[in-house]
């Protein structure tokens, strides 16, 4: 059998802690065979994504904690390498959970053929995956914009912020990004087409914000929290709607927000939800649709980082949580 490297989560950081590199362990061992309805995949890219650092935590949360000495959980998109399962045969391309490893055994359980077709293989990780779903569902499912109207999107050139933005473009709203330094904000207008981007390390940020928005805020696609929200929470209209993703400025301090003073929803009359894609199954074959769709008419655009090897992982990781990567984090492992 091949040899298979990987990480393992050797300690965890604590709930509000900053995790660092001493909390991954790489090993090396033979990969396994597969047994009875089981398949062996070569992993060719691994996805990084913030929630990754929630289930570090062995606290109760909406999915079971990571076990310490296992590898770390993480999607992945390779080719079967021998295949004991009668839905997957040697060579087919397939997305699912395979891990922070180069090879990984699947009995077929949230593993899915990818057909063949000239989208790259990782946008199955991206655009066209979980980050994809999520931004379409939050948009589509919780805000709905109308024409006219105006959505902002935090971690407005992330994997779920680009497909926010563009999706909201598409429904007639006006689209406000919140990104970190004029890089990415250049970005999220000239290259996404969002009509606005403002930079969270501004001093003035709500200043920034007010003459992005000056017709209030409708829409609010939260993925960061603290700061960030605390600025949109001042500009929301009455009726606003709020989807909570993520919030990612609490994963690694204890930041406080206005998420915890919650007298502005009531004020506003917003409707504020927070989802779990993974809650939502039945509808992401429409939601791949659509956005497969928008991709061949060439409506939809994302940009990623890529870090080299399984070794580079951690790195890169930590990367992520201090908004280093510009678009889809992942690390190419052949």
């Amino acid at each position: 059998m091949p040899v298979n490297k990987g990480i393992l989560l050797a300690s965890r950081p604590g709930a509000g802690a900053k995790a660092t590199a001493e909390n991954f362990q790489l090993f090396e061992r033979p990969a396994s065979e597969p047994g009875p309805g089981q398949v062996l995949v070569r992993n060719e890219y691994l996805s990084l994504d913030p929630y990754m650092r929630g289930r570090m935590d062995d606290a109760k949360s909406y999915a079971a904690a990571q076990p310490l000495g296992e590898v770390m959980i993480g999607g992945t998109v390779g080719e079967v390498v021998a295949s004991r399962h009668q839905n997957f045969a040697v060579g087919d391309k397939v997305v699912g959970m395979g891990g922070w490893q180069l090879y990984s055994i699947s009995d077929g359980s949230f593993l899915r053929k990818i057909e063949p077709n000239d989208i790259p293989i990782q946008a199955w990780l991206g655009v066209l995956g979980m980050p994809g779903v999520t931004a379409w569902y939050g948009v589509n499912r919780i805000i709905e914009p109308k024409p006219g109207e105006t959505l902002v999107v935090s971690a407005a050139t992330g994997a779920v912020g680009s497909v926010v933005g563009q999706l909201a473009k598409a429904a007639g709203a006006r689209a406000v990004g919140i990104a970190g330094g004029a890089e990415k904000c250049a970005y999220a207008v000239e290259t996404l087409g969002f009509d606005a981007c403002v930079d969270h390390r501004a001093e003035n940020l709500y200043e920034l914000l007010k003459a992005a928005t000056p017709k209030g805020v409708d829409g609010l696609f939260e993925n960061v929290g603290g700061k960030c929200f605390d600025a949109c929470a001042r500009r929301l209209n009455d009726f606003a709607r709020i989807a909570i993703c993520g919030l990612v400025a609490s994963y690694q301090v204890d930041e406080p927000s206005a998420l915890r003073d919650l007298r502005v929803v009531l004020v506003k009359r917003a409707k504020i939800q927070g989802f779990i894609i993974f809650d939502h199954l039945p509808l992401w074959p429409q939601a791949l649709s659509e956005l497969a769709g928008l991709i061949g008419a060439g409506k939809l655009r994302w940009r990623e980082s890529v870090a080299e090897g399984i070794e580079a992982a951690p790195a890169a990781f930590l990367g992520l949580l201090e908004g280093k990567n510009f678009g889809k984090q992942l690390v190419k492992l052949r």
